[in-house]
């Protein structure tokens, strides 16, 4: 008796005609999911999926999603990762709200995930995953290919564990690693689903594991071997084309909010010609701003992770009184425990950037999952008469320019600036127009006294600004003292005189005011009048204008 042939083993692998073109149908918007465990490459997945969406002209905006433990234990609800993508061939604000695809690779990530997916949704699961076992693990009581739970969606039913293994006969892989390259196979899938190009992510493939050469060939096999399997089974019917859309001539990148927060504050180092001190300690989402900078310590970058909070904020505020930009990155609970030295930063009125990318609370909260619930603790989270600006940006994108902005205010007027990002904005990602640097207007930071030492005075003020002088320390001559006490008006000795306390807390807060004439004004989106306004702030920008 011959051989069965693969196809005869595996009905998955029945091949149609060759020349078989199934239809290709033209939409505008498609939302996908990712979604699986941990070590299933989810991230990595939805990465090299947008990278090709980005280089195929679509617009986009991505949402990760990752779970709060390390590593979950495998096949459990807590443990699933997801990843979001919207593309269009129009402007895209947000990152979809439903999903039109699900990609799930075990049963928990289909149960963790199928509320939020559209009626009528397809659904492409990895059938090898559906067992016993994993159902006892994500508490599933029957199996949803057989129970009709399942009916309200196209359901889409592929071996991906077992035909990635079929992919790589011969290499000599444990069954570990042949699993690991399943996500390659999935991905494949979907390049050939939206005409997605193979090239960057081979290439990818190619840099990334150039050390390990079985691993370029085991996973560039997998994609190839997802790509033929939709494009020559009968199991999709359709695949979908989305044009391109109008984007502005220039030169782009994909770029996420945390990314555009690191390279923003790289470029307020060139414009304001001060070295830039990022000091933090790490938490999630606020950890990938100190990555960034860490790798870009060949433009003059310094980095310095400290033991905990209020170390990180008490060292950015001596880097500023030394003369440097001085910033410090944080999110919700950390934002908690640096309010003291935020304070100490308002009276001795020194420029501080204070960068919160917000997550879900209170207290440890939800650590992975984006919140914008931080607002009040950065308008008034301290002791005292306390101002501070805040600026937020609405899109990863902006994160850059403004990031700079909140740098120039901070410098300018000798004041500690808040930064309010979140999760969404620093873990999301869209194309980005990389601006020239010469279109970016530096801002002139002097720290020479004015005045002959014999008529310093360290609180003397700018007219304009109302700011001090910042000398720096050492400058002969020009010794003075700084500290939390309340400073007397102009001399900056220790006061504890009821009147000048009332002058110095509205100078502090004339301050802020001063820097209302120095941003700009808001935008209408829409009719100039009308009877309902909505107004929003930060990341809530694209879920607002997508409504109204």
């Amino acid at each position: 008796m011959p051989a069965k042939t693969k196809a005869e083993r595996d009905p998955h692998l029945a091949i149609s005609p060759k020349n078989r073109k199934p239809d290709a149908s033209e939409v505008e918007a498609v939302t996908i999911r990712f979604a699986g465990d941990s070590g299933d490459g989810v991230q990595l997945t939805g990465g090299q999926f947008t990278t090709a969406t980005a280089l195929s002209g679509n617009d986009l905006s991505t949402l990760p999603d990752y779970p709060a433990e390390i590593r979950a234990p495998v096949g459990t609800l807590p443990g699933v990762s997801g990843f979001q993508i919207q593309f269009s061939s129009r402007d895209v604000l947000t990152p979809g709200d439903r999903p039109d695809v699900l990609v799930a690779f075990n049963p928990a990530a289909l149960k963790a995930n199928l509320k939020d997916l559209a009626k009528g949704g397809t659904i492409i699961l990895n059938t090898d995953a559906f067992t016993l076992q994993n159902f006892k693990k994500a508490s599933i009581e029957t199996n949803p290919l057989e129970d009709e739970s399942l009916a309200a969606y196209k359901v889409v039913e592929v071996p991906m564990t077992t035909l990635t293994g079929n992919a790589l006969e011969g290499l000599g892989l444990s069954p570990t690693q042949v699993s690991r390259c399943k996500n390659f196979f999935a991905l494949g899938i979907m390049y050939w689903v939206y005409g997605r190009s193979l090239e960057a992510t081979i290439a990818w493939i190619k840099k990334k594991f150039n050390k390990v050469p079985t691993m370029v060939e085991a996973n560039t096999r997998a994609l190839h071997a997802g790509h033929a399997f939709a494009e020559t089974t009968e199991i999709f019917q359709n695949s979908y084309r989305v044009k391109k859309a109008p984007i502005a001539p220039g030169k782009y990148r994909n770029i996420t909010g945390n990314e555009a927060a690191a390279l923003g504050l790289v470029a307020a180092q060139q414009l304001s010609s001060h070295q830039l001190f990022y000091s933090t300690y790490p938490i999630t989402p606020a950890s990938d701003i100190l990555h960034n900078l860490a790798r870009l310590k060949a433009f003059g970058v310094k980095t310095f992770q400290a033991e905990d909070e209020i170390a990180a904020v008490g060292a950015a505020i001596g880097a500023s009184f030394g003369g440097l930009l001085a910033v410090t990155g944080t999110s919700g609970p950390g934002l908690a425990l640096k309010s003291e030295a935020i304070g100490l930063a308002v009276m001795t009125e020194l420029p501080l950037l204070v960068i919160n990318v917000q997550r879900g609370g209170p207290s440890t909260g939800l650590p992975t999952k984006t919140e914008q619930s931080d607002l009040l603790q950065a308008l008034y989270g301290r002791n005292g008469e306390s101002p501070v600006a805040i600026v937020a940006p609405a899109t990863p994108g902006e994160c850059f320019l403004a990031v700079i902005q909140a740098c120039r205010l901070a410098m300018k007027y000798r004041h500690p600036v808040l930064f309010l990002s979140d999760g969404y904005l620093g873990n999301g990602s869209e194309p980005w127009k990389v601006p020239g640097i010469e279109t970016l207007p530096k801002f002139e930071i002097s720290h020479e006294p004015g005045v002959p030492p014999e008529d310093f005075q360290p609180y003397a003020r700018d007219p304009k600004t109302l700011a001090r002088p910042w000398v720096l320390p050492g400058t002969a001559g020009y010794e003075h003292r700084i500290g939390g006490l309340e400073k007397q008006d102009i001399t900056g000795n220790v006061s504890y005189d009821p009147d000048n306390h009332e002058h110095m807390v509205h100078l502090r807060a004339e301050k802020i005011e001063r820097m209302k004439a120095d941003i700009p004004e808001i935008t209408v989106l829409g009719e100039p009048k009308g009877k309902v306004l909505v107004a929003g702030w930060g990341s809530t920008y694209g879920a607002i204008t997508t409504a109204v």
